[in-house]
């Protein structure tokens, strides 16, 4: 077999090929094949520190794999997509990938780097194993059904939409201050949210902010997936300030954007939890949510090379 080849993804026609493959590999697993972040930087360029790699057998130009790699909160993302067809160790694209990767981390100072698993793909945890990777977070994705039942609904909490242009830089602090250690969702810059907000299915009436006087003090950011089937609305961030815990304001934002995403007549609710955050998941269980699937984190730390010193 001819080995494989891996380039930083180079020309932006090349965004066409990576979003065919992802394609084909979300038909086969029933899965996004790529997260927002990933996407984001892909298709707007990346942000400092964002890298994409692609690969191809020597001497063809078919593409059969592309990861992407991003530093974030303390610590290095990778997302790989391999062809359904070339996941086989012995086919040596997610090796190739992920040596590139982890000599990109190495060349940039080293550090924390994690890499999430979502169907059970036994070739790449051997991989990942292989290179020294060991398993950590789990991230639950809780379901129910819509409407909610009313004696699930609290006293109801006062909420006004998004204003873009206004409210950015009080969400980003809210934001920023809640997720502080948060791999993903900490350190959000103005511009991370201006990506999200240029996305299609960005809509600041499902952005439901309560103040707390004139500071936010806890928020519900949905998403309706209409390309699902069935449809689905996602609890795409949930938080509150820390200064104002334990006032129940959790769970009342949250069923604020239940009972928005059940006025737009989407039939059912989705969300993501880590596994070991007790009080989120106990809190979506009293809401109805049953687990769907568990997507794993697979965990490693880079050694800075010698030149990177």
């Amino acid at each position: 077999m001819a080995p494989i080849i891996v380039a930083r993804r180079l020309a932006e026609e090349e965004i066409g090929e990576i979003s065919r493959l992802a394609a084909e590999a979300e038909s086969f697993d029933k899965h996004k094949a790529l997260g927002d972040h990933a996407w984001l930087d892909l298709v707007h360029g990346g942000r400092k520190g964002a890298y994409g790699f692609t690969a191809r057998m020597e001497g063809r130009t078919q593409l059969l794999g592309y990861a992407q790699l991003s530093v974030g909160n303390r610590s290095w993302a990778l997302e790989m997509v391999v062809h359904p067809l070339h996941r086989s160790r012995r086919s040596g694209v997610a090796e190739a990938l992920l040596r590139r990767s982890l000599d990109e981390i190495a060349a940039n100072g080293g550090g924390h780097m994690h890499i999430w698993l979502a169907h059970n793909d036994h070739d790449m945890v051997e991989v990942l194993h292989s290179a020294g990777f060991r398993r950590g977070r789990e991230l639950i994705q809780m379901r129910r059904r819509l409407p909610l039942e009313r004696d699930l609904i609290p006293e109801p909490i006062e909420t006004r939409p998004f204003v873009c242009g206004l409210d950015e830089n009080e969400w980003l602090r809210v934001n920023n201050l809640a997720f502080a250690s948060h791999p993903e969702q900490g350190g959000w810059t103005v511009e991370t949210l201006s990506s999200r907000q240029q996305e299609r299915w960005f809509d600041p009436e499902g952005f439901l902010l309560h103040f707390d006087g004139e500071h936010l003090a806890a928020f519900c950011w949905t998403k309706i997936h209409t390309d699902t089937e069935p449809m689905m609305g996602e609890i795409y961030v949930i938080g509150v300030d820390p200064a104002l815990g334990g006032r129940g304001l959790g769970r009342r934002i949250c069923v604020a954007g239940l009972e928005y995403l059940a006025r737009k007549r989407v039939p059912v609710a989705m969300l993501y939890v880590d596994s070991d955050n007790a009080a989120a998941v106990s809190m979506y269980e009293h809401l109805g949510f049953h687990p769907n699937h568990v997507d794993t984190a697979y965990v490693a730390d880079v050694e800075p090379d010698e030149s990177s010193a």
